[in-house]
């Protein structure tokens, strides 16, 4: 990427806030961003705070429906994954602040990623397969796990994170892990550590 000033999206969706570990891997990115001397702009969605209802057949259907012809409750609908569609789309980096939850996404990020994976919007349908809308983009995964996953048939979550950002288009993934952190504090200290340094060298190659 250029030096010119960079749009970042993240997301983020910690059941604890600014006291979670993804939230703080989060929080090690802005620093690291602002020390650069980077310009950069930012939007952040706390997706627990936004609180999200789990996506349902009315609100899809909000969206099939030709704008001009959406009732009154239909645009109210529509414009909340067009809200988040246009962020994204302006985005330069996507930032995936994500914490395991049960092997998995919170369902609070689940929600948002539903509102941007939309056919025609940012993945379309070709005889090859989908293909995605959103080239051009980076995206920067920062997941905290209080277990040791990665690498192991139990992390559900990472090829899920890269199925759905590829489906979009997103292919310039990078995944940086802070685990084992509810495994004693000499571990979680060192991969907090560790995290931080990753990330440092990430954004220096910005």
């Amino acid at each position: 990427m250029s030096k010119a000033s960079l749009n970042v999206l993240l997301v983020s969706a910690s059941l604890f806030a600014d006291k979670g570990n993804s939230r703080a891997l989060a929080t090690s990115f802005l620093s690291a961003l602002e020390a650069s001397g980077q310009p950069f702009q930012l939007t952040h969605h706390d997706l627990v705070e936004r609180d999200l209802p789990h996506l349902d057949g009315v609100e899809m259907q909000a969206w099939m429906t030709p704008a001009d012809e959406r009732s009154a409750e239909q645009r109210k609908l529509a414009a909340l994954s067009d809200g988040f569609l246009a962020e994204l789309r302006e985005a330069d980096l996507l930032v995936v602040a994500a914490p395991l939850y049960n092997l998995g996404l919170p369902t609070q990020m689940k929600a948002w990623f539903d509102r941007v994976l939309r056919a025609g919007e940012t993945f379309r349908y070709t005889e090859m397969g989908p293909s995605g809308l959103l080239e051009g983009k980076q995206a920067l995964v920062l997941a905290a796990r209080g277990g040791m996953y990665a690498g192991s048939e139990l992390d559900s979550q990472t090829p899920h994170l890269k199925s759905m950002l590829g489906l979009m288009g997103i292919t310039e993934q990078h995944f940086i892990y802070a685990e084992g952190l509810n495994m004693g504090d000499e571990q979680k200290v060192g991969a907090l550590s560790e995290a931080r340094t990753n990330i440092a060298n990430y954004v220096d190659a910005l």
